[in-house]
């Protein structure tokens, strides 16, 4: 199986869709710094179903770990 996707007659450019002064990579290192995917297993996913809420146990257990290392 190829992992090259078909090309479709369809998928064309609309015209008014001008990428000619573009630059491939441009914020592609800005992105990499920022950028902090964490994939939960799923049965932590059930107990934190947002990123707020495993923020906020993070920080808890940051903040214990503090405690305790002082």
């Amino acid at each position: 199986m190829s992992q090259e996707p078909e090309m479709n007659i369809n998928d064309e450019i609309k015209p008014e869709y001008d990428f000619s002064d573009g630059v491939r990579g441009k914020y592609y290192e800005a992105y990499m710094r920022s950028s902090n995917v964490v994939i939960l297993d799923p049965d932590v996913a059930e107990i934190f179903r947002d990123s707020a809420s495993v923020n906020e146990a993070l920080r808890l257990l940051a903040k214990i770990a503090k405690a305790t290392a002082a």
